[in-house]
């Protein structure tokens, strides 16, 4: 297997309302395929790590590598660009637009990375949500769907532009233990017939537990 991230020497701080280092000196590295699972206590600094890790913070110090590519410092229209191109994004929240349909939705990252033609688009949006078993809700609009539905259109659409890394942030953390199974058993599809890299914050030690690798965070300090 390829590295497909790097750290080295990660530190941040947070200024308000006092001074406090949230991160120390984090380093490791992930192959690509891995399912990493990030855990520790709230307060530890997993989720402030994983926004560290997509590049949708930028104020820390030390530097990140991704497929190669020292993302640290680039401009924020370099990293928007890269985003989208290289990494999928599932929250604990789906963020879908509730006046569009389930389909338009997964096809709008791939409309903005503006790679393949409208047709071209639909029809890949089309088969992600086949592979979650939502192709027949392709048309209705997200609003009408349910929470556990509404997830899997969300890992829909963090997939269309076949990014290398999929980052998730308590993707399990709204839904019921039945929807809950249904998103993990996704996620470990993806990482073993997909060869993506997983990299997920969660609470839960149970689905922690089926992670390729678990990263725990004490105190902002990684425990190896």
């Amino acid at each position: 297997m390829s590295e497909i991230l790097r750290t080295e020497n990660i530190n941040k701080f947070f200024y308000e309302p006092d001074p406090f280092q949230v991160l120390t000196n984090i380093t490791f590295r992930i192959q690509q395929g891995e399912f990493i699972a990030l855990v520790g206590k709230s307060g530890s600094g997993k989720s402030t790590l994983l926004y560290l890790l997509s590049t949708l913070d930028t104020d820390y110090e030390g530097k990140i590598f991704i497929e190669g590519h020292a993302v640290t410092g680039l401009s924020q229209d370099s990293l928007a660009k890269f985003r989208n191109d290289h990494i999928g994004f599932v929250f604990q929240f789906h963020f879908l637009l509730p006046e569009f349909s389930a389909l338009e939705n997964v096809m709008m990252p791939a409309l903005k990375l503006g790679k393949y033609k409208r047709n071209e688009i639909e029809e890949r949006a089309f088969e992600q949500l086949k592979q979650m078993q939502m192709q027949d809700h392709a048309r209705k609009l997200s609003s009408k769907l349910s929470g556990g539905q509404q997830q899997r259109v969300a890992i829909a659409r963090a997939l269309i532009n076949e990014p290398a890394i999929l980052m998730a942030d308590e993707p399990t953390g709204n839904l019921d233990s039945a929807n809950s199974e249904i998103v993990m058993e996704i996620f470990e599809d993806i990482c073993k017939i997909k060869g993506k890299t997983i990299i997920m914050v969660t609470h839960d030690n149970d689905f922690a537990k089926r992670a390729f690798r678990i990263l725990e965070l004490v105190d902002g300090k990684l425990m190896i």
